[in-house]
């Protein structure tokens, strides 16, 4: 039986929880160095058939070198990629059930839109009635009908975008590969163009492997995510898993905006632990299991959206409070963040929705407030 989820998923779909279910593309204890430089550090990793998968961490981690070694760019100095079972070494490139969808795109600027998509079809000998069904079924996909016969300069980034996906997907490859394929959009434009994206590749069925360094991007695209530091996987699971339970301080403070908070552990036991908080000046209550000993080193994390900011103490009196003064507010439209002074000297974050229009802020700076959260609001960290 699948474990059940945390938070929000995009579709019953949950392989690696199967014990049963093999990857489909699969790293055994991969190695990859550049001179005296490690890469890859002996990584192991299994992405299952029909996932959509990121990697996800900043530059120079690694990740774009392991889609590399997918793609047959790059050769595993030790270990070994599989995809379907087949061992990949030696396997050059274009004998690859594989295909690539580069930032740049890389299309040939002296050809049309049609030109462009079929180029991949026409080195494969395909036959002329064949590449025209393809490169039509292609251009309906991406809703570029219109502009088959456009050169690239003669479309928006978005539409040079979508003809990159087409021609990627032209020769129907097991595996796409995106290789930070929206960093070259402006924001609203990469917003809706995710949506598309995991709309796309779950009506193909296809696996697709991701690259990027937007943590935005990879929670919205992927079914699950591989967060990625020097060579290393610090963590893998799904966007709400990465976000409500980090493993570490990297991944909760790499994905999104977090409260950390150090401190020692003063009680520990089933369902719950108790933290002797240096930054809160409190014993803050936690119900969580926490593999740890009384009296280790360790770290509260709780994200501003789970701090309750208010004027007065909370009524009831099973929450975690603490008081200070309003030291700075950031207006984001959507969303009011505060930071919040306390006595310590340490400053936590607290974040209102904006429900209302043109109401005046009830709680403002130099405010005496109080923050308050429930007992399972974050997290105890121990590395």
């Amino acid at each position: 039986m699948a474990a059940k989820a945390i938070g929000p998923v995009r579709r019953s779909f949950a392989p690696w929880n199967d014990p049963n279910a093999k990857p489909f593309i699969e790293f055994r204890n991969v190695t990859k160095t550049f001179g005296d430089f490690t890469a890859v550090d002996d990584l192991s990793l299994g992405i299952y058939e029909r996932e959509f998968f990121a990697l996800l961490g900043p530059s120079g981690c690694g990740k774009t070198t392991l889609m590399r070694m997918v793609a047959g760019f790059e050769e595993p100095t030790r270990g070994h990629v599989l995809l379907d079972g087949q061992d990949l070494v030696g396997i050059p490139p274009y004998r690859r059930p594989t295909n690539m969808m580069f930032q740049s795109y890389a299309l040939f600027p002296h050809m049309s839109v049609w030109e462009n998509i079929a180029f991949g079809l026409k080195q494969d000998g395909m036959p002329k009635a064949d590449i025209v069904a393809r490169v039509d079924e292609m251009l309906t996909l991406v809703k570029l009908e219109q502009f088959a016969k456009r050169k690239p300069h003669q479309l928006s980034g978005g539409q040079r975008q979508r003809v990159a996906l087409a021609r990627s997907l032209a020769k129907k490859p097991k595996v796409l590969l995106l290789d930070e394929p929206l960093g070259a959009l402006d924001k609203k434009l990469r917003e809706e163009t995710q949506f598309e994206l995991t709309d796309l590749q779950m009506r193909l069925g296809m696996t697709f492997l991701i690259v990027t360094h937007d943590q935005e991007e990879a929670m919205t695209v992927a079914d699950r995510i591989a967060v990625m530091d020097r060579g290393k996987i610090i963590q893998i699971a799904t966007p709400a898993e990465i976000y409500e339970q980090p493993n570490s301080r990297y991944v909760a403070d790499f994905i999104g905006d977090i409260n950390l908070l150090e401190g020692r552990l003063s009680s520990v036991g089933a369902g719950g632990a108790k933290l002797e908080c240096v930054g809160t000046g409190a014993t803050v209550d936690v119900a969580q299991d926490v593999s740890a000993r009384v009296g280790d080193q360790a770290w509260f994390a709780i994200r501003p959206e789970k701090v309750t900011i208010s004027l007065t103490p909370p009524a009831d009196p099973n929450v975690n409070a603490v008081s200070g003064e309003v030291w700075d507010i950031g207006y984001l439209g959507d969303v009011s963040i505060y930071h919040v002074r306390l006595a310590t000297g340490a400053t936590v974050k607290s974040t209102i929705t904006n429900t209302t229009r043109l109401v005046e802020r009830p709680i403002t700076w130099e405010d005496k407030v109080w923050l308050s959260w429930t007992r399972d609001g974050g997290v105890v960290l121990t590395r």
